[in-house]
C-alpha cells in the first residue's frame, strides 16, 4: 500500500465518518431491510470507492446473498456460498486467493470480511477492486465495523419480529386454551339413575380432544367424546365450531342420525376435507334405559355389564368431515343392564408404548377395569392415568391428548 499523507488520511477518515453517519441514519429511520442493504451498497460505492461488493447473510441457518454489485461480477444471488467460506469460523479478514477450488465467478473479488457477533459468523462481506488507499488493515477493520453495525441492526429487527410473533402466538394459544376450557361442561349428571365423570389431559397447550354432556329433558341426556385431527389453535377453533353446531342441532330436537349428518356437513364445509373429527355420540333415556349411539370412526367405547362379556359399541359410520355425505350411517340401540359401566375415551389412553414398543391398548384398559370397575369413577380415571404413566417406562410421554368419559348406570 502506498504511503498516505496526513491530508489523505484526514480525507479518508472524513469519508469513513460520512459512511458511518449514512448507515446509522438509515437504521434510525426504521427503513425496510431491502432499503438498508441498498444504502449500504451506495455508501460503500460513493464514500469509500469500493467498486465490487458481495454480501452474504445467514438467514435461518442458510447463507443468502443480499447485496451483489460491481462491473464484471456474476449475479451472486444465484451463486451458493462455497463451503471454504461458509465453514470458516475465523473473525479475521482474509484473501480469496488463499482459498483453493473457487470457480471463475470469484475471480474479480479479493477480500473476505467476516461479520461476527457473540462468536458466531452472521455475514460475509466480500469486496473487490479496492482502491489502493483503501486496502490496508485499518481500512478493512472499518469495513468490518460498518458491516457489523448493519448486520447487527438487521439481526435485532429479525429477533424483534420473532419476539412479537412469539408473543402473538402465546396470546393466540392462551385464547384458544380459554375457548377450549369453555367448551367442557361445568357440571355432569349424578343422580339416582346415572353418574358421569370425565378427565382430560392435554398433550400440548391446546389439544384436539373434546367431551360434552347435554341434558335434553328430565329423562334424556346426550354425551359425546371427540378427537379432531391435528392439535393447536386450528384444532381448538374447529372443535368450538363443532360444539356450536351440536348445541344448535340439539335445540332443534333432531334425531341422532341427523345430528351426525349435519355436523359432518358443517365440518366438511369448514375444513374442506383437510381435517376430520372422530366422535362417539350417546343418547341415554333414564326411564326406558335405552342407549342410542353413533360411533363416527372413534375408538369403540366399552359397555361393561355387571355380568357377561364386555360389549364394544361399534355401530355408526366413518369419521366426520371426510366426505360431504356419511355412508352407511347406522344408529346403534341397546338396553343398558343395571350396574353397568360405560367407558368412552380417545386414542391417547390406549396408544401408549413401553420401552419395547408394546402398546397399552384396550387390553391394558380392561385389565385396570377388572380391578376398579366398582370403585368411584374418579378413582377409575385416576387409576387408568396412573397405569398408563407407569407403562410409559421409556419416559417419552404421551403422544396424544387423553380424554376419558365414564357413565355408571345404576
Amino acid at each position: 500500500m502506498s504511503t498516505i499523507t496526513p491530508e489523505k488520511r484526514l480525507f479518508l477518515k472524513e469519508r469513513e465518518l460520512g459512511a458511518l453517519l449514512e448507515i446509522t441514519q438509515a437504521i434510525n429511520q426504521e427503513l425496510p431491510e431491502a432499503a438498508l442493504y441498498k444504502i449500504f451498497q451506495f455508501t460503500l460505492l460513493g464514500q469509500l470507492n469500493i467498486r465490487r461488493l458481495v454480501l452474504y447473510v445467514k438467514e435461518e441457518g442458510a447463507w443468502e446473498c443480499t447485496v451483489s454489485f460491481g462491473a464484471g461480477l456474476s449475479d451472486f444471488r444465484r451463486v451458493a456460498l462455497p463451503d471454504s467460506i461458509a465453514d470458516r469460523s475465523t473473525a479475521e479478514p482474509y484473501r480469496l486467493r488463499d482459498l483453493p477450488g473457487l470457480s471463475a465467478a470469484w475471480d474479480n473479488l479479493e477480500i473476505v470480511i467476516p461479520v461476527v457477533r457473540n462468536g458466531v459468523v452472521l455475514a460475509q462481506v466480500i469486496i473487490g477492486n479496492v482502491n489502493d488507499d483503501y486496502a490496508g488493515e485499518e481500512a478493512t477493520k472499518f469495513l468490518q465495523t460498518l458491516s457489523n453495525i448493519l448486520v447487527g441492526a438487521i439481526e435485532n429487527r429479525r429477533l424483534g419480529r420473532q419476539r412479537v410473533a412469539s408473543a402473538a402466538m402465546r396470546k393466540e394459544i392462551e385464547i384458544a386454551r380459554e375457548v377450549q376450557t369453555m367448551l367442557f361442561p361445568r357440571t355432569l349428571p349424578n343422580d339416582a339413575c346415572v353418574a358421569v365423570h370425565a378427565s382430560y389431559v392435554p398433550h400440548t397447550a391446546v389439544g384436539g380432544d373434546y367431551y360434552d354432556v347435554v341434558e335434553l329433558d328430565a329423562d334424556r341426556f346426550l354425551f359425546c367424546v371427540a378427537d379432531v385431527s391435528g392439535k393447536g389453535v386450528a384444532a381448538s377453533l374447529l372443535m368450538s365450531n363443532f360444539q356450536a353446531g351440536l348445541r344448535t342441532l340439539l335445540r332443534q330436537k333432531v334425531d341422532l342420525a341427523t345430528v351426525a349428518q349435519e355436523l359432518n356437513n358443517l365440518i366438511f364445509r369448514n375444513a374442506g376435507g383437510d381435517k376430520f373429527i372422530t366422535v362417539f355420540f350417546g343418547l341415554y333415556d333414564r326411564r326406558s334405559r335405552e342407549l342410542s349411539y353413533v360411533n363416527a370412526g372413534h375408538n369403540d367405547p366399552m359397555l361393561i355389564p355387571d355380568a357377561g362379556p364386555v360389549l364394544p359399541l361399534k355401530e355408526g359410520t366413518i369419521m366426520l368431515g371426510v366426505m360431504d355425505e356419511l355412508p352407511m350411517l347406522k344408529v346403534g340401540r341397546l338396553t343398558v343392564p343395571p350396574r353397568s359401566l360405560l367407558l368412552a375415551y380417545t386414542d391417547g389412553l390406549t396408544e401408549v408404548f413401553d420401552a419395547q414398543q408394546n402398546e397399552f391398548g384396550e387390553e391394558g384398559v380392561l385389565e385396570v377395569l377388572r380391578h376398579t370397575r366398582y370403585a368411584p369413577l374418579r378413582t377409575v380415571h385416576s387409576e387408568l392415568l396412573r397405569e398408563i404413566t407407569a407403562f410409559d417406562r421409556s419416559g417419552s410421554g404421551f403422544a396424544d391428548d387423553v380424554t376419558i368419559l365414564s357413565c355408571r348406570f345404576k
